[in-house]
């Protein structure tokens, strides 16, 4: 079935004619790590999932991992993507609109090669979208929107194609979360990270981040595709995935319910103090927790 639809591609592409739909990845023989399965998002639900931000995450069974990238595309993005075709992965990328207009060529490549793309607003302002004005931030989030979509689609719209949305920093704030939510958003925060704004190894990166998926089980992963560490760190990550038994699920747009599973009742976000440290104090009266000081 697969070596059919990839034959049909293939003549589209060289009659000129682009597909309706992404082409299928590559052929994987059990060697291979693979996409296990999909999840369908309900953007028309308004969730907000991630355990690091919210007391809730989408529901995983043991040893099922959802790899999320943010912050591209940049100049590492290629590896990425090699490195998931290879595997036979597929992620979701949370893009900046700044850099899908610079680089419209590689999120139509993402799209292509069966990925999901999402927006993390168009300009990652430093100063993140909590200390922006309402409408400054609404701005942004728009302008974002609509130039990921035209750079994968060739066109923008008033409904974004995907219901897909992480605030730059975590950074969300009351507000803004039910701006998203009337915009049939879900937003996404993470359940681990793999820290990779810091300067470290790919050796390094990868023992982090296994090391806390061994302790956490399972879970949404947050990674960066405009990381070299990260870029040169996946391959090796991908397999010990593989080795280590766990199974990579792809979340898509679809209809809902979402299965999503609720935090316990010892719930703390592991976010908001430190966004709340960074930014001075400034939380906001969410679903955040009580904001005490923690690691992460």
């Amino acid at each position: 079935m697969w070596s059919n639809r990839i034959c049909f591609f293939s003549i589209l592409a060289a009659l000129g004619a682009t597909p309706a739909a992404a082409a299928p990845l590559a052929s994987c023989g059990p060697e291979k790590l693979g996409t296990s399965r999909e999840i369908a998002i309900d953007g028309g639900e308004g969730l907000a999932v991630g355990l690091q931000s919210y007391p809730r995450t989408l529901a995983l069974s043991d040893h099922e991992v959802v790899l999320t990238f943010d912050d591209g595309p940049a100049p590492t993005t290629p590896l990425v993507l090699s490195a998931l075709k290879e595997q036979c992965v597929r992620a979701t990328f949370f893009i900046i609109g700044n850099n899908a207009s610079a680089n419209p060529a590689l999120v139509k490549r993402e799209v292509e090669e069966g990925h999901s793309v999402g927006y993390h607003s168009n300009s990652h302002p430093a100063r993140t979208l909590r200390l922006m004005s309402p409408e400054a931030a609404k701005a942004d989030i728009e302008a974002g929107i609509a130039a990921v979509d035209k750079a994968a689609y060739g066109d923008a719209s008033a409904k974004q194609r995907t219901p897909f949305f992480r605030f730059p920093g975590f950074a969300d704030s009351p507000a803004l979360l039910d701006y998203l939510r009337g915009r049939g958003m879900t937003v996404f925060g993470s359940d681990l990270w793999a820290s990779d704004w810091r300067t470290m190894t790919p050796q390094a990166e990868l023992d982090l981040v296994m090391g806390r998926l061994e302790q956490a089980g399972k879970g949404i992963i947050l990674f960066h595709d405009s990381k070299a560490s990260t870029a040169k760190m996946l391959p090796d990550f991908l397999r010990a995935l593989k080795a280590k038994g766990f199974k990579v699920v792809h979340m898509v747009a679809g209809a809902g319910p979402t299965p999503v599973e609720k935090a316990g009742p010892d719930w703390k976000s592991t976010t908001e103090p430190i966004i709340a440290k960074t930014l001075g104090g400034k939380g906001p009266a969410s679903e955040h927790g009580n904001g005490e000081p923690e690691g992460r």
